[in-house]
């Protein structure tokens, strides 16, 4: 194996550890939603993602911190998007909507980056690509009905579901936006810097959600809860899906999102006494298979690129 390959692989790596991290948010999501209102779980989860991350990103912020100011509105927006937006739709979408529903519009969200990667940055949407993306999706559906599709015709949608809908579009904009990250900004500067205006642009929200909710208890399931997300979900998943996005693209990153309800069923397995069945192998087979055929189809379409110039 090559260099150049091993650090393929290295990447595609860190987006599978981000995508597992990113699992345990959509559990803790469910688990607080009757004990911690939305946008005080989501404030309180990025201010620990900033106490955190602040020392070891505070020299690279100082020494970018020229080209901070220079690209403020490129990092308002991917801040306003990714930090303050996007997780806060999802703790909102907790409070109203089903597990099944959640699971299964979260997985639009690759879809939406194929489909602007494709008008953005003119990825080819081969046939491989195509089918590749339709075995992903059927798996998903199969695991997250429990291979009973009558499911799909009984479900019924609450406005949490229009939340999450608006949740995976602006993520699947903020990961498109993490392609365009200028060059002279360093993976930590950027982290921080998006980080800490997320929590700004977060806190009159968590004022006047205080003001009209009143004050919350924090018990230490709570409190464990919110050290996680800001800790894990937050601060290590953006990193390593940042990384993973800078190299392997948003397009093929997206394809290992899809992963994401096996690494919540195996945690709901761990620390919920959920059965693994075989239905859940069958669907890890088809998910596996999808990501490999579209992006073994990404490669493809490369090589054709080349041969027609």
């Amino acid at each position: 194996m090559t260099n150049r390959s091993q650090h393929a692989l290295t990447e595609y790596l860190f987006a599978i550890g981000a995508t597992a991290l990113w699992s345990g948010n959509f559990i803790i999501a469910r688990g607080l939603h009757e004990s911690i209102p939305p946008i005080r779980l989501a404030f309180w989860r990025w201010v620990v993602a900033v106490l955190v991350f602040l020392p070891f990103a505070w020299k690279p912020l100082m020494a970018e911190r020229h080209t901070l100011k220079k690209h403020l509105p490129y990092l308002a927006i991917t801040a306003l998007l990714g930090i303050t937006i996007f997780n806060t739709l999802i703790y909102f979408a907790g409070q109203t909507t089903k597990a099944i529903n959640l699971s299964l519009i979260s997985i639009t969200f690759p879809i939406f980056i194929v489909i602007l990667a494709r008008f953005l940055f003119r990825e080819l949407l081969t046939l491989n690509k195509i089918l590749g993306m339709t075995l992903v999706v059927t798996g998903v559906i199969v695991l997250v009905t429990g291979g009973d599709m009558n499911t799909l015709l009984n479900l019924s949608f609450a406005i949490g579901d229009l939340w999450m809908l608006c949740a995976a579009i602006i993520f699947a904009v903020y990961s498109i936006l993490l392609k365009s990250k200028p060059p002279q900004l360093s993976i930590w500067s950027l982290q921080a810097s998006t980080f800490i205006l997320g929590l700004v642009f977060l806190f009159p929200f968590f004022i006047w959600e205080w003001r009209v909710s009143g004050p919350v208890s924090y018990d230490i399931k709570a409190v464990g809860s919110i050290l996680y997300v800001g800790v894990f979900a937050s601060l290590a998943a953006f990193v390593l899906w940042n990384k993973a996005i800078a190299v392997v693209g948003p397009a093929k990153a997206a394809m290992i999102y899809y992963t994401l309800p096996l690494f919540s069923g195996l945690l709901a397995h761990l620390f919920l006494g959920e059965e693994i069945s075989s239905l859940h192998l069958y669907c890890l087979v088809l998910i596996v298979t999808g990501i490999l055929i579209a992006n073994y189809a990404t490669q493809g379409a490369k090589i054709e690129e080349h041969i027609a110039k």
